[in-house]
């Protein structure tokens, strides 16, 4: 067998070698400086010739192999080399306007292909950059909590324009964590707002002046972070996907507002309503009016509690998408004047994307101060100003990442769609503050720049239902329907509006055509709650199968439990026993007393100041039916309180009802031919006791869920005014009872302190 030869490439001589003896690999390893000679001149060894073995050679190259992965993989993993800004040099020579230099830009500047058209931009404002945009900035006292409504005294205004008295503006369901301790937490206010756009006073509510929330409003609902929509993240100056005419693939969600309420939204990309339910009930009765509440969550109970869970987010995790992808090219972003400094911008959002926040915006600042007319640059700031003003809660920084939205869709030659992306994300920015006037002006803005995107017509005319002008929302859903018959956003909002202007029948098309196209924004329970409704009151049988669809696709807790507003893992009945509530002493105490809160009850009816005021919430089919309010939300009406002063100072010593700001505490009275509607209160987060006070032998009954029961004098019922419920007062004489709303049992002092008022 042939010797091996030494790592130098010498030999030793071939005996010791052969031999394979330690003395023999030694005198191979030391032979005489003749041998050494002979290998150098290279001789003979065993018959072949000196030099490297195919072992070796082997050897050396797996050596030198391991050094060039090793090297790359240190070239990647440190980030020695900035691929993004080399290529991002290649940006000058853009032809196609996507953003980077491909092989497109490429037969472009070789004249192997005509350069495309560019794309026309937003013409320049005049000398005054954005009037069209100020907005209507109210004076609040002091400085609101992050997301805090500033505009309170909007809803009320809504609430004046329909001859009523303001509610709370502040109760809200803003999901937004706030931090621990007392100095950051928002506290509710002591009293109710009334005023308008023009004049900011507060003033404390009337008595009896509170209704409770309603279908036919809207307001706003956050979600616990403002996520970017997909049109925001594919904003990025340096494209992911280099080849722009390769479609991006978007989620059906991704039109979001954040909807409100009863008619109600939210967006922080997708915009969620709010109840839209007949909250009022005989448990009517509480129902405040919702277009003239924006909620906002203090909030969010911490993880080891139960969840609420927001109404558009209450669906099946499992649920099948109903429409496939929808293709969309990516935005456009960069003006001539910005490719050539796309290097720097580019630097700059690396930093943004990787959260150094502030970082960024020192980058962009910069920039901008560089390249003041740089749409690019004042867009970047605007989005690190909006990232910013998240991690740190801060409205002050928001209202600045709102005028610089502004500021760089004003620009001249700002590509069209970071304008069109700038004032839509502006404009849902403006309606988290409350700006729902300043959003609005925002959203018109929008629609006169691009006239042909219905889109935007959707979304201005719900910014018209945000402030309460339905008329002018449906001229714009009229018009959408004209131009795109089978849009079903349009679709659905417009069958609401015409059930608001109780147009029952003529509603149920719209809602279940919308419903049924799938399209963005109508997988929604309070459209699936208003189309049941509307249903019910026509005597349509297929309202239940429309709850039943609503309930599998994860809007409702049960075919019977239709409230939006719920914390998920609380025990759900119709009917409760005291003893199921461990509320004893207080139904103990009213029993005890109830002939002394009669008493009061009959003299304030006897009263001509007006305490029993009218059931307004629609949820009638016919009769009279009236409610004279002691609590609302949590709140002690003082004024009112002099009209009954031994009862509210029996109901002090409860504070599982009076600070129930969730629900209300109140006489309710009902003349002889009243029938109620079925419907739902808003959550499952409070129970509700009717004590009977003036009951006919006959006629006078209650039905919730599938079980019908009457009142007694003296006695209390109990049930969960969140299941479906339905009243009928066929008696001969009025029915007086007093309803008492308490929180559910199973709520943490935590949660009780935490949830928003409804």
């Amino acid at each position: 067998m042939a010797p091996r030869k030494n790592a130098k490439g010498g030999g030793g001589n071939s005996s010791s070698s052969s031999s394979g003896s330690p003395t023999g690999c030694t005198s191979g390893g030391s032979s005489s400086p003749g041998a050494r000679r002979e290998t150098k001149q290279g001789g003979l060894k065993n018959g072949r010739k000196g030099g490297l073995s195919g072992s070796s050679f082997f050897t050396w190259f797996m050596v030198i192999a391991l050094l060039g992965v090793w090297t790359s993989v240190a070239v990647v993993w440190f980030d020695l080399v900035d691929y993004e800004e080399v290529l991002g040099k290649l940006g000058i020579y853009d032809a196609d306007g996507d953003g980077d230099f491909d092989v497109d830009d490429a037969k472009v500047l070789l004249g192997l292909k005509e350069k495309p058209a560019p794309k026309p931009t937003v013409p320049p404002e005049e000398a005054d950059m954005y009037p069209w945009l100020e907005d209507q900035v109210l004076e609040s006292p002091g400085e609101l909590a992050f997301g805090q409504r500033e505009d309170r005294a909007l809803a009320c205004a809504v609430a004046r324009r329909r001859g009523r008295v303001c509610p709370a503006a502040a109760a809200g369901e803003n999901l937004h964590q706030e931090p621990e301790g007392p100095a950051e937490e928002l506290q509710p206010e002591d009293h109710v707002f009334v005023g308008s756009d023009a004049d900011d006073r507060y003033e404390p509510m009337g008595p009896g002046a509170v209704h409770e929330e309603t279908e036919d409003s809207y307001h706003i609902e956050e979600t616990a972070s403002p996520a970017y929509s997909q049109d925001m993240e594919d904003m990025i100056y340096e494209q992911e996907n280099p080849d722009s005419s390769e479609p991006v693939v978007v989620d059906d969600a991704e039109r979001t507002y954040q909807e409100t309420d009863d008619v109600t939204y939210r967006d922080y990309d997708e915009q969620v309503y709010e109840p839209l339910q007949n909250e009022g009930t005989e448990s009517s009765d509480n129902a405040v009016d919702n277009s003239n509440t924006i909620l906002e969550e203090l909030h969010v109970p911490p993880a080891e509690e139960q969840q609420e869970v927001p109404p558009e987010t209450n669906k099946k995790a499992d649920e099948p998408e109903k429409k496939g992808k929808v293709k969309k090219k990516k935005p456009k972003l960069l003006n001539k004047f910005d490719k050539t400094i796309k290097a720097e911008l580019d630097a700059a959002e690396k930093l943004r994307k990787r959260g150094k926040i502030e970082e960024a915006v020192n980058a962009f600042e910069e920039l901008v101060r560089k390249y003041p007319q740089s749409p690019g640059a004042r867009y970047g700031k605007a989005q690190c100003e909006d990232d910013l003003a998240e991690k740190r809660r801060s409205n002050e920084i928001l209202r600045r990442a709102i005028e610089t939205y502004q500021e760089a869709a004003s620009l001249p030659d700002a590509p069209t769609d970071l304008v069109k992306l700038s004032l839509k994300r502006r404009s849902d920015r403006q309606q988290f503050l409350g700006h729902m006037r300043g959003s609005l002006l925002t959203l018109q803005k929008l629609v006169q720049l691009f006239p042909d995107d219905t889109s935007l017509k959707n979304d201005l005319g719900v910014g018209y239902l945000l402030i309460g002008d339905n008329d002018s929302a449906k001229k714009v859903y009229e018009e959408v329907l004209s131009v795109t018959p089978n849009d079903g956003f349009a679709k659905v909002h417009y069958g609401f509006i015409l059930k608001a202007q109780n147009k029952i029948a003529e509603s149920i098309p719209f809602l279940k055509e919308g419903i049924e196209s799938g399209d963005p924004g109508t997988d929604d329970g309070r459209f699936y709650f208003h189309l049941g409704d509307a249903m019910q009151r026509v005597g349509n049988k297929e309202a239940y199968r429309w709850y039943e669809l609503g309930y599998q696709r994860g809007h409702f807790a049960s075919v019977w439990q239709r409230s939006l507003y719920n914390v998920q893992g609380l025990k759900a009945q119709p009917w409760w026993t005291p003893k199921e509530t461990g509320y004893t002493e207080l139904v103990k105490s009213l029993e005890r007393n109830w002939k002394l809160i009669r008493d009061e009850g009959l003299a304030a009816m006897d009263k001509t100041q007006g305490l029993f005021l009218p059931e307004d919430e629609n949820l009638r089919e016919k009769g009279d039916w009236s409610q004279f309010t002691l609590w609302q939300q949590g709140r002690k009406n003082e004024n009112a309180c002099k009209g009954a002063p031994k009862t509210c100072s029996l109901l002090d010593k409860f504070p599982e009802t009076t600070g129930c700001r969730r629900g209300q505490i109140k006489y309710s009275i009902m003349h002889p031919g009243t029938h109620v509607w079925p419907h739902t209160g808003p959550t499952n987060c409070r129970l509700r006791m009717h004590l009977g006070l003036v009951i006919p032998k006959e006629g006078c009954k209650i039905r919730c869920a599938n079980e019908t029961r009457t009142w007694e004098e003296g006695k209390v019922l109990i049930f969960d005014d969140s299941f479906e419920h339905e009243v009928w007062q066929d008696a001969t004489s009025f029915r007086l009872i007093f309803i008492v709303d308490v929180w559910h049992p199973e709520l943490t002092p935590h949660q009780r302190h935490s949830l928003p008022a409804i």
